[in-house]
């Protein structure tokens, strides 16, 4: 796997996800619950929404709003398995292995930690 300001350099040619930026609302909630917490849900929402080999409504199961995890998760393809395979190599219709659930997780937080105002 790749580090992860190399893949957002490389994510960051894509017109797309160069577009997707946090809301005021979704600033204000990682100010206040903090960058830890949020990680925490990070990892959650990997386990519960990315993990499985055939994760449900996968390509449909991250909202785009409203948590700013979702939002880093678009904004770097941890979103679905397809993302995940074009964008990461990590392979489809296999379970994430706790190495690549702590890799999305970094993904995320250094995203966050770039786009997101103190």
């Amino acid at each position: 796997m790749r580090e992860p300001k190399e893949v957002l350099a490389r994510l960051n040619q894509s017109a797309f996800r160069r577009r997707i930026r946090l809301e005021q609302r979704e600033v204000d909630y990682l100010n206040r619950k903090g960058i830890e917490t949020v990680l925490r849900h990070a990892a959650d929402f990997v386990e519960q929404r990315l993990a499985a080999a055939a994760p449900v409504n996968d390509g449909k199961q991250t909202p785009w709003r409203n948590h700013p995890v979702f939002v880093a998760q678009h904004a770097t393809a941890t979103c679905c398995r397809g993302c995940l395979e074009k964008w990461h190599a990590i392979p489809r219709r296999r379970p994430l292995d706790a190495g690549e659930k702590a890799y999305i997780v970094e993904v995320i937080k250094a995203w966050l930690e770039l786009h997101a105002p103190p």
